[in-house]
């Protein structure tokens, strides 16, 4: 029997497992959503500090980006539109620049 069995299985702890306020947080609602606008916290060097100590002194080494990652994901609407926006944009700039092109050429 484990610790964590034993001490629920004690009457006064039993109400602890069935208490919302004790349970774990699901994985998809602890990250906070985010759209659009602010994906460039995740790639742009001005959101990015390196650290050495920890807050008690400990040396370590990570960066706040990693911080950004474990609290905050892109909304699932937002992520599928930028990876289709950025697909729609390289594809129009190929096709104004092939319209330009051939516009300048019969003139």
């Amino acid at each position: 029997v484990s610790a964590q069995e034993e001490i629920l299985s004690d009457g006064r702890f039993s109400c602890v497992a069935r208490d919302p306020r004790f349970w774990e947080m699901p994985e998809k609602e602890r990250k906070v959503k985010i759209d659009k606008r602010f994906r460039a916290m995740f790639h742009d060097k001005k959101f990015k500090l390196r650290y050495t100590v920890d807050k008690r002194g400990r040396p370590v080494n990570y960066t706040s980006t990693e911080n950004l990652r474990k609290f905050y994901a892109l909304s699932e609407s937002d992520s599928d539109l930028s990876e289709g926006d950025s697909k729609e944009l390289t594809a129009k700039k190929k096709k104004k620049k092939k319209a330009k092109g051939k516009g300048e050429g019969d003139s």
